[in-house]
């Protein structure tokens, strides 16, 4: 069930709410029951939403046996000299 509030705040802050809401798609009513409802959650249950490089955690994997100079220059090679 949604409830109607009104609140007093001032003006610069409206609209640099309005603008932080608009730039992340979500409404400002959104924005403030969102912060509402974080502030009755402990930290320890809080789950924030994962980044996106969150979501590309262990997607690379990191072969530490060559340097960078290494590599450019296999790559180089290959392109290069092999036909």
């Amino acid at each position: 069930m949604t409830t109607k509030l009104t609140l007093s705040i001032e003006s610069s802050v409206i609209e640099q709410a309005k603008n932080y809401a608009k730039a992340h798609n979500k409404s400002l009513s959104r924005l403030i029951e969102n912060y509402l409802k974080s502030l009755g959650i402990p930290k320890e249950e809080h789950v924030q939403e994962p980044s996106i490089l969150y979501g590309l955690k262990g997607s690379f994997s990191d072969d530490a046996t060559q340097t960078d100079k290494e590599i450019l220059q296999l790559a180089l090679s290959n392109k290069y000299l092999k036909k």
